[in-house]
């Protein structure tokens, strides 16, 4: 990628120049413009549309088996094509080649499991639900469905949906995040090549216009969304409902991570400084609040418990090297831009003004060799955070860690309950008996026993509970494929 891609729309099988105007798509590491992205007109959203409506009508009648041969191809060719995919998304978001090839990895598991349609897709049925009458359940492909990816996983995200939507038997519009879309584009020139029909997997560049084309027109069926709650909540869900689309929509996230006194602290910080320090805490499952539980101790020994964590958290996130990426030696990278860096800067900021302790100051940190500073924020780690601190209730989606003390395993449950967001939690414990009230009375979506990110695999649904999602299935699992078919009954007797 050494001169900027021009990327363009990709509609009914050919590669559409846009009339929309172009914004660059920008390494965040050095601040090389990497490629240039149209931003599309609802014109070309709605042709778009037009080429996946009519190639639906054939597409679903395509059996099975030769949709998931499509698929099982495409998993081939993405395979072969593992390290340019994975170069790509450093490139164009900033983490480290070592998340991109785990992003490229979990895209790629999408696509196996979607392969198993056969099974997955099939219905049931029982004889004699009265004399001589038989009654069947089909699920039957709805039509066009929209995708809206998110820039924290620009790759990843698009496949919880895309490749069960068309193994289901419909088409789709995906639209990708403008600040980094090229990883998408890749995914397209992959399925073309692997064999789906023209106008089956469609690509249209943009931002609010295509978007509100998307969730107002009449031929799609159905939006996936993942990204803030904000958006989920008062933009997504609500117009989606105003037009009668299905919707999955999830949002943003606050999660804490309990430590027990049983627990196993240099194992349990390990995993701690990937789930909230990795992607430089660009994403939704990462933990942001780390609990220390004091359950059966005396406060003198809660307060050494917590210091002791303190001190090897901090020693741990010191140690973590920040710099380009593509540097195998690098454990994270920027924030995906400066503006993000400085929205992050302001809230370490404010949360000292609220009395917070400043432990780790990732503001202050040597620029990485062969970098540009603008985006860049070393790990933070506030101390003595409280459950009313604004850092300890909303989303910072960077890489600061805010430590709490909680006296009972009941309290820190509270503390949970009391944030309005329900995408993920976990504690760290030897206790079974801990770990079994810890998720059978935590309401969130993914919980973790020993687990710093609690990523559901592909056969499992992404779930989501509060301001976290907006929508009745999920991603991933059988509760995606639920979402991409309707389910029709028969009634049956013959004379």
């Amino acid at each position: 990628m050494s001169q900027p891609l021009e990327l363009q729309n990709y509609i009914d099988g050919f590669w559409e120049p846009s009339a929309g105007q172009m914004r660059d798509v920008v390494n965040p590491a050095t601040l090389e413009t990497v490629g240039r992205v149209p931003l599309s007109t609802p014109a070309e959203f709605d042709q778009a549309v037009q080429a996946a409506k009519t190639a639906f009508y054939e597409w679903r009648r395509t059996p099975p088996l030769a949709r998931a041969r499509c698929l099982l191809r495409l998993r081939d060719l993405m395979e072969q094509n593992f390290e340019e995919l994975s170069r790509i998304q450093t490139v164009e978001h900033g983490k480290t080649i070592d998340e991109s090839r785990g992003e490229t990895r979990r895209g790629i598991e999408m696509v196996e499991v979607a392969a198993g349609i056969p099974s997955l897709m099939m219905g049931s049925n029982l004889e004699d639900i009265a004399s001589g009458i038989d009654e069947f359940l089909i699920r039957q492909p709805l039509g066009v469905f929209g995708i809206i990816g998110p820039y924290n996983f620009p790759f990843m995200v698009p496949l919880w949906f895309a490749p069960f939507a068309v193994a289901t038997g419909n088409t789709i519009v995906v639209k990708p995040s403008s600040e980094d879309p090229i990883s998408q584009v890749k995914i397209v020139e992959l399925a073309e090549e692997a064999g789906f029909p023209d106008g089956v997997w469609n690509i249209v560049h943009g931002g609010r216009d295509v978007v509100g084309a998307m969730l107002d027109h009449p031929d799609i069926q159905g939006v996936c969304f993942v990204g803030s709650t904000p958006v989920a909540k008062e933009v997504i869900y609500p117009r989606c409902g105003a037009t009668g689309k299905r919707v999955i929509a999830q949002g943003g996230a606050k999660n804490f991570a309990l430590v027990m006194p049983d627990a196993d602290l240099p194992r349990t910080v390990a995993a701690c400084m990937n789930s909230f320090f990795g992607n430089a805490g660009q994403r939704c499952l990462a933990n942001a609040n780390l609990v220390v539980v004091g359950e059966g101790l005396t406060p003198s020994e809660h307060a050494a418990l917590y210091d002791e964590i303190a001190s090897l958290f901090v020693q741990a996130a010191r140690n973590i090297t920040i710099g380009n990426g593509l540097d195998e030696a690098v454990q994270m990278g920027p924030l995906r831009d400066p503006g993000k860096k400085q929205g992050v800067a302001q809230r370490i900021a404010d949360a000292v003004a609220e009395g917070a302790e400043l432990l780790l100051d990732g503001r202050v940190y040597e620029t990485p060799v062969g970098c540009q500073p603008d985006a860049f924020l070393g790990p933070t780690v506030l101390g003595r955070v409280t459950p009313d601190m604004a850092v300890a209730q909303e989303e910072v989606f960077g890489p600061v860690a805010a430590l709490m003390s909680a006296a009972s395993l009941d309290e820190a449950i509270a503390m949970i309950h009391a944030n309005p967001f329900g995408n993920a939690a976990s504690i760290f414990t030897s206790s079974g008996a801990w770990a079994r009230k810890f998720r059978y009375d935590v309401e969130c979506g993914n919980i973790g026993v020993n687990i710093g990110i609690a990523a559901p695999m592909a056969f499992f649904p992404f779930s989501g509970m509060k301001d976290s999602f907006f929508g009745d299935l999920h991603g991933q699992g059988e509760d995606v494929i639920r979402f991409f078919t309707e389910s029709k009954v028969v009634v049956e007797r013959w004379f």
